[in-house]
């Protein structure tokens, strides 16, 4: 049965882990430097300035990406991942693809009220939940890929990062181009699903090969 942590990246668990534990400490620094705050400044004015309101057809580009993460579309997107991964018989990144975008935003939905950032009208903004649930099934399908393709650890790694990078900078852009978002909004969702997803597909297999080990 297929891991959902691949062979070929199990021996990067350590890196695996700095990884997340840096994500984690972004999130952190990003929530205390914006607690309470509701406007752009510094970088945040900058970027907003250079991608805010597109005109045709960009709008309609961030749109529909936009859609990705909405509640309609988000399930939509689970269903068809949680679909492709059974087709390919691997059940474990099917409880990953729930599990870790899962996570991914309820992390952040937790977080926006402790953070307190503000944007239009008052509306919690950071960490973004759109960002971080795309860049973590963007996470699981570049798992799923790396150890079905049976590529090895450097190729994998650079499907996987690469994979999140895309998906975190599409979404991203999107939310800051419709003005849904601060561009550190983004960022921070980026970051929670960093941190979330690979200790999810840790504990997917942990709790998948529990019985193996007890048999032993």
């Amino acid at each position: 049965m297929s891991r959902a942590l691949p062979e070929a990246l199990v021996v990067l668990r350590g890196v695996w882990g700095v990884v997340a534990v840096l994500a984690a400490v972004v999130v952190g620094v990003l929530g205390m430097r914006y607690a309470g705050t509701g406007e752009a400044s510094g970088v945040d004015a900058a970027v907003w300035a250079a991608v805010h309101e597109p005109g045709p057809p960009w709008r309609g580009v961030a749109l529909a990406t936009d859609f990705l993460g909405e509640p309609v579309g988000a399930a939509a997107l689970v269903v068809v991942t949680v679909a492709g991964c059974l087709l390919l018989r691997a059940p474990r990144a099917a409880v990953l693809a729930v599990v870790g975008a899962g996570l991914s935003v309820g992390a952040t939905k937790l977080l926006k009220p402790v953070v307190g950032r503000t944007i239009h009208d008052g509306h919690l903004a950071f960490p973004s939940g759109h960002t971080a649930f795309l860049t973590a099934l963007a996470l699981v399908v570049a798992l799923l890929a790396t150890g079905r393709l049976g590529l090895g650890r450097a190729a994998g790694t650079a499907l996987v990062f690469g994979a999140a990078l895309a998906a975190g900078a599409a979404m991203g852009w999107a939310q800051v181009a419709l003005g849904a978002h601060y561009p550190t909004d983004a960022l921070g969702g980026w970051c929670v699903a960093l941190a979330v997803v690979p200790a999810a597909a840790w504990l997917v297999d942990r709790v998948a090969d529990a019985p193996r080990r007890a048999s032993r």
